[in-house]
């Protein structure tokens, strides 16, 4: 799973504006939408919210990485939001979140769902990575290391 499959630098979004947990969610589906990754913005947010009330998303380490199953979706979809100041998301290290990764998937695509999922959390269990991405400014910063620990397909 490369990443850079599923993203564009005008998916990424630092920093948010909204400084609230649905309101991020809010922001980063209306991004997607705004690039034509998703047909049906209001059924992607009602499904990511869906699922954030379930069990946060919030993984520790500063991050969040919201995500729903939306039909509709032709593939398999991801925005970056850098929070303006680190904000609360419920994490479950009590930490408030730098970085809101959403990944949004039809409801056939559970192994490529899982897959990016997992690709993310790799990545960020990378110390030095993780800092420097919480540290980036703009969102082509954000994209740009991301590219440098993806390998081309």
């Amino acid at each position: 799973m490369n990443l850079l499959d599923i993203l564009t630098p005008s998916c990424i979004r630092a920093p948010l504006a909204s400084p609230n947990k649905k309101g991020v969610i809010d922001e980063l589906v209306d991004v997607l939408a705004a690039a034509g990754k998703v047909s049906d913005a209001k059924a992607l947010k009602d499904a990511v919210w869906t699922r954030e009330q379930t069990r946060t998303t919030g993984i520790g380490h500063g991050l969040a990485i919201p995500h729903g199953k939306c039909p509709g979706m032709t593939g398999l979809a991801m925005a970056i939001g850098r929070p303006a100041k680190p904000m609360d998301f419920e994490a479950i290290d009590g930490q408030p979140v730098k970085l809101v990764v959403l990944l949004a998937s039809p409801p056939d695509r559970t192994s490529d769902h899982i897959q990016a999922l997992a690709r993310i959390s790799r990545l960020m269990m990378m110390d030095e990575f993780r800092e420097r991405i919480y540290a980036a400014e703009t969102a082509q910063a954000i994209y740009d290391l991301l590219k440098s620990q993806e390998k081309p397909a």
